[in-house]
């Protein structure tokens, strides 16, 4: 927490001067009551003593100074508030690895489903678009609002061979730059693959474009070390690449996530559409802090007229 006028946090001093002046009293309170009777006595005139209940409102009518003070100093906090706008780009591999059977029924299709729900997830307002990569990378949907074509685009995927990391990346790049060039707004691809870069430029090149455009890259590794494919007779493995995706997310400031399952991988794309649509903005929260001051106020109050009927 912050304050724009720290200045007024000053007048705390003359709270914790009515502390240490209302504990003076009280102790003065305690002497004066056994001086002047014996405790068996005092049991006899006042045998119910309020106790606790006797310093209740004043510790209540403190706190609400304390508080009140607070507001004055005009605090502000780091509020998690929703983005107005975003641009997403969905890139998804669609190489033949994506035909493995570790993940049931295959990594595609629950690659694809996972990639819907994601995209339906996202705020009605942000720009969604899609890139599918295997030797080359392509642009299925501009970024746009209706996020409809971008589902009914994933859906629509086909598997085919190779695998272009790098193209994928920047093929992303410029769908995004084509969204209000005058005005941008933040920007962000989520790429998803299950191997290593094989096809057209390196994932560095694509790093460096991604950072000077100040897009961050979110990489999902999507697959178990044990996967393999059937490709013309052939049982081939194809783990995931760890370390080239989570170096591409390392260096654009984006996220890496492994993903071994269907349910880990919807985890991540929550994970990611939580992080997507939020921000943290400052914000100036003196109405807030100075609501609590009047209900400690009034709590201070209210236990006072209650238990002794008078104001502290």
């Amino acid at each position: 927490m912050r304050f724009e006028q720290p200045l007024w946090l000053w007048l705390l001093v003359l709270v914790v001067a009515l502390i240490a002046a209302y504990l003076i009293a009280q102790r003065r309170r305690s002497k004066y009551a056994v001086r002047f009777a014996t405790l068996p006595m005092l049991d006899k005139v006042a045998p119910q003593r309020p106790g606790w209940r006797r310093h209740a409102p004043a510790v209540a009518f403190l706190a609400a100074l304390t508080v009140l003070t607070i507001a004055i100093a005009r605090p502000v906090a780091d509020v998690r508030v929703p983005r107005e706008r975003a641009t997403v780009l969905v890139a998804l591999d669609v190489s033949n690895s994506m035909a493995a059977t570790d993940v049931s029924p295959t990594r595609f299709e629950v690659e694809k489903q996972a990639a819907v729900e994601f995209v339906q997830d996202l705020p009605e307002k942000f720009n969604v678009g899609l890139v599918s990569f295997a030797r080359t990378a392509t642009v299925v949907t501009t970024p746009s609002t209706n996020h409809q074509a971008t589902v009914d685009a994933i859906n629509n995927l086909a598997l085919t061979d190779s695998t272009a990391i790098g193209e994928a990346v920047l093929t992303s790049l410029q769908a995004i730059s084509s969204v209000a060039p005058d005005d941008p707004p933040p920007a962000r691809i989520v790429l998803l693959s299950d191997g290593g870069n094989t096809s057209g430029r390196s994932i560095d090149e694509a790093a460096e474009a991604a950072t000077q455009a100040g897009v961050p890259v979110s990489t999902i590794a999507y697959g178990t070390p044990d996967g393999t494919v059937n490709l013309e007779g052939r049982n081939i493995p194809v783990p995931a690449d760890t370390e080239a995706l989570k170096g591409l997310a390392d260096a654009t400031s984006g996220s890496y996530y492994a993903a071994e399952s269907d349910e880990q991988l919807r985890d991540v794309y929550s994970d990611l559409q939580s992080s997507i649509g939020w921000t943290t903005e400052p914000r100036e929260i003196t109405n807030l802090v100075a609501g609590i001051a009047l209900a400690a106020a009034l709590l201070a109050a209210l236990a006072s007229l209650l238990w002794f009927s008078r104001l502290p």
